[in-house]
């Protein structure tokens, strides 16, 4: 068997676990310790009677490392030595050393709650610092704490600072492999290109196999589509060089999987993921094309479930990749990156649990126990505001209570599913379509078992299909997968229905996985006394079978429930716009077949921003995934989360007050009926505010307002003895609010204002001594000769006047005053065409000085009218 540089260590770490409760063991790539370490401490005895359980944060990692493992020890894989992951198990009564994924190992942990089985956990590649790898340190610290202080602990990495992670499992021992390095030459490109990856890893692997006589090149790619177009890019160069071009990633068959890692006759270029990093060692590498890319572990913000990024790595993780190179002799390494690109990027990968949903751990946590997430010791804490999100929507969700995990919970939670997806099966385990139920929730937790054909470059669906409609994207999907299931599931039938027969058959698999968990809790449930609702096998019929499958997918999804804006609503509405029950609006992608429906809970959704501003265009979010409702299920289901409200409200098109009751889901209003509002206080509150922000002169006539404004100003200042107050502005404004009082428009507004009520108001508001004083002293009107009557004007800062007639002051010898007789009106005597020929408050000085010239002037421009030569003594 091939030394490794981290045997030397083993003698040592065996002893030290011996003496101590935790340990953690620091080793670069390639050092051997995932394949070495795990089988020297179950060899040594360290688990007792018990099994060595080896944590791996990929399910790739956890088949290869087992694999080569029972190889070394010269057994059948599932014999000593096994793996668990994901929807497959292959293990036996003498399996001793198990390979686990992580997020298995945390269920295991729940239907075990002391981990009878395992002796000794190993927590490998910890750097990597997923989400469900720190809550299994967590939830292993605790247990030694508590009822398992007897379980030793080993966290293995290659990069991070132990450090910490020491002190964490309580001061523990660190031990450190030096591994078996050569110098790797590192090579970045010298400016940034804007070609396609697949053309720029064509060029560097030419390159190296140019000038590299022998050995592997491993190129690191981010996911399996780059790898599919960068395969065919190599296709002509393999050909000459006789290369074997291998593919290596998580959704390979195990047999293409070994085929990648496994030596060959032939010189290979293996086209991986970032799953090469570590955990996996390929033997033979001597020169590695780095993209500087990988497929970063996320979560949809909408939906919550596990999404796959475009990212760049690490400084860290590039240094990882480069190591590769130089295992067995001096290597080299192409980044397709610049070197300015490279010290640009962070040392470590941000920690998952700082940017994952943490619904599922949460759930896990309670029904571990722990009631106060804040409370329990995080090896790093996750920001309060995502645990908050976790416990609101478990609450919504039906697993969560104020008293801990529900009957339902944990039946969610002995599905291998996020909880959204778990609401959905239980919920159509409980309505009798259960086999369906588990479809949508494999359909929906899986990659789109669509072809890539029917993918648009930027990765969403192209509108082929934009003329089908149906009530849910999920059920066109089912469908889908029915057809597939009609045909075997045959890969040529599955071409021809525009399918991936790879991303069907995992579907496939999920949906059976999904549906044997489901039957175990059934009998769970039966034998612990609780009634099962429903058989697996049952079914619903017909329409009945579709409207289970709605409700069920609502209920999975009650907090993303949207209504398609109404036509007047919005300006431009083209019937895609969504209004969101937790605010805000949301636009249906035009590949969703839910195009009728009012009502809709939004499965999944994208942000596209920054997408539709290179293209000029709007963005937003863009539901992606949808699935029709109706209004009457949320009032069966959430009736706690719906409000009735009234309000009264002003309605700017018909000028009027109106009542509108609504029906409202959270933010999202159900119904709406409107009627006029008049008479009430709220009413009139509505419709003053609406009035002061039209402006008084659309229900006044601002030159009749503003005189009565000034003769009260005028007898405010002519009588400063009587304390008559002036008016403003507000005042008016006040006076305009009190007319709103039993009036419901602007209609009815203006015609109570314009008929004088609003002066009429204004005058209410003197003192009775104070209005009578306003009529004598400064009169709306006065007398003129032969008992015509003039209008008398006020102005601020003015004195009074009038405006007539020169005839009209005819056998006048003084104007008229007013105030008692203390202020002379300010006379514009007209001519016949109304314009004023003298303004004057002498009208005895008018007549002497002025008039016989003005006179001899208009008799000959007005001589049908009567100009006496004596204007006192005349008769007209």
């Amino acid at each position: 068997m091939l030394t490794l540089p981290v045997d030397s260590l083993l003698p040592e770490i065996v002893a030290t676990l011996g003496r101590a409760q935790s340990l953690v063991v620091e080793a670069p790539p390639g050092a051997g310790k995932t394949t070495r370490v795990p089988g020297a401490l179950l060899d040594a005895g360290m688990a007792g009677e018990r099994e060595v359980w080896v944590l791996e944060p990929r399910r790739m990692a956890a088949r290869l490392a087992a694999r080569r493992v029972a190889e070394e020890r010269g057994e059948s894989l599932g014999e000593t030595v096994g793996y668990q992951v994901r929807f497959e198990e292959v293990a036996g009564p003498r399996t001793r050393l198990r390979f686990l994924t992580e997020g298995v190992f945390t269920r295991r942990l729940l239907a075990d709650e002391k981990l009878t089985r395992a002796g000794v956990v190993v927590l490998d590649e910890f750097h990597e610092r997923h989400l469900q790898g720190d809550l299994a340190l967590a939830l292993l610290r605790r247990l030694q704490r508590g009822a398992r202080p007897d379980l030793k602990v080993v966290v293995m990495s290659a990069t991070l600072d132990a450090r910490p992670v020491a002190e964490f499992l309580g001061g523990c021992p660190t031990l450190r492999s030096e591994g078996r390095l050569f110098e790797v030459k590192v090579e970045h490109a010298a400016r940034h290109e804007d070609e396609a990856l697949g053309s720029r890893v064509a060029a560097a692997v030419a390159r190296v196999v140019g000038e590299e006589r022998d050995g592997d090149v491993l190129v690191f790619l981010p996911g399996a589509a780059e790898i599919r177009r960068a395969a065919e890019r190599l296709a002509a160069l393999a050909a000459r060089h006789d290369l074997l071009v291998l593919p290596l990633h998580g959704e390979l068959p195990l047999a293409e999987q070994d085929r990648a890692v496994r030596p060959a006759a032939r010189r290979k270029v293996i086209l991986s993921t970032n799953v090469a990093e570590s955990s996996v060692t390929i033997d033979g590498v001597v020169a590695v094309v780095d993209s500087g890319l990988a497929r970063a572990a996320g979560h949809s913000p909408w939906s919550g479930l596990p999404t796959l990024g475009t990212t760049r790595v690490s400084r860290a993780s590039a240094a990882q990749r480069a190591g590769r190179a130089g295992r067995t002799r001096p290597g080299r390494c192409l980044r397709l990156y610049t070197a300015q690109d490279f010290a640009a990027r962070p040392e470590h990968e941000t920690p998952e649990i700082e940017r994952a949903d943490l619904a599922e751990a949460a759930l896990e946590l309670h029904a571990s126990g722990v009631a106060d997430l804040r409370a329990f010791q995080w090896f790093e804490p996750p920001p309060a505001a995502a645990l908050d999100a976790a416990e609101e929507l478990l609450q919504r969700l039906g697993a969560l209570d104020s008293s801990g995990v529900t009957a339902r919970g944990a039946r969610m939670l002995r599905l291998p599913l996020h909880p959204r997806l778990a609401r959905v099966v239980t919920e159509g385990e409980s309505r009798g379509v259960a086999e369906e139920a588990c479809a949508v929730a494999a359909l929906a937790g899986e990659r789109d078992i669509r072809a890539r054909e029917l993918f648009s470059e930027g990765g969403t669906r192209e509108t082929r299909n934009a003329k089908r409609e149906g009530p849910s994207d999920l059920l066109e999907l089912l469908d889908l997968f029915d057809a597939a299931a009609r045909a075997d599931f045959a890969p040529p039938r599955l071409y021809d229905l525009n399918l991936n027969p790879h991303a069907v058959r995992r579907v496939e698999r999920a949906r059976m996985q999904i549906r044997r968990q489901l039957r175990a809790t059934m009998k769970d449930a039966v034998r612990e006394g609780a009634a099962a609702s429903k058989k697996v096998s049952d079914g619903a019929r017909g329409g009945d079978r579709e409207e289970a499958l709605l409700i069920s997918i609502l209920t999975g999804y009650p907090d993303r429930v949207a209504r398609r804006r109404a036509s007047g609503e919005a300006a431009n509405n083209s019937g895609a716009e969504l209004l969101l029950a937790g605010g805000g609006a949301a636009t249906l992608a035009p590949e969703s077949v839910v195009r009728r429906a009012q009502f809709l809970v939004a499965v999944d959704a994208e942000e596209r921003r920054e997408a539709a501003q290179r293209q000029g265009r709007a963005g937003g979010t863009v539901i992606r995934t949808a699935s029709a409702i109706e209004p009457e299920w949320l009032l069966d289901l959430y009736a706690e989360r719906i409000a009735e409200t009234t309000e009264v409200e002003w309605n700017a098109r018909a000028e009027r007050v109106e009542t509108i009751r609504r029906l409202v889901y959270d933010k999202l209003v159900l119904d709406e009926r409107r009627a006029s509002e008049a008479g009430g206080d709220e009413a009139a509150r509505v419709l003053a505010r609406a009035a002061l922000d039209a402006g008084l002169d659309l229900f006044v006539e601002r030159k009749t307002l503003d005189n009565f404004l000034a003769r009260v100003a005028f007898v405010s200042a002519t009588f400063p003895e009587a304390g008559v107050p002036e008016f403003n502005e507000d005042d008016a404004r006040e006076a305009l609010r009190s007319l709103c009082e039993g009036l419901g428009s602007f209609e009815e507004l203006r015609a109570a204002a314009r008929g004088g009520g609003l002066v009429q108001t204004l005058r209410h508001g003197l003192k009775p001594e104070h209005a009578r004083l306003l009529t004598t002293a400064a009169p709306e009107r006065v007398t003129l000769a032969r008992g015509r009557q003039a209008r008398v004007n006020y102005e601020r800062g003015k004195p009074p006047w009038v405006a007539s007639r020169l005839q009209d002051f005819f056998g006048m010898r003084e104007g008229p005053r007013v105030a008692g007789g203390r202020v002379a009106l300010v006379l514009h005597l007209l001519a016949p065409n109304q314009r004023p020929v003298q303004v004057t408050t002498d009208l005895a000085g008018f007549w002497a000085r002025h008039y016989q010239q003005i006179r001899r002037e208009l008799s000959r421009r007005y001589p049908r009218h009567a100009w006496p030569e004596d204007p006192l003594a005349a008769e007209l």
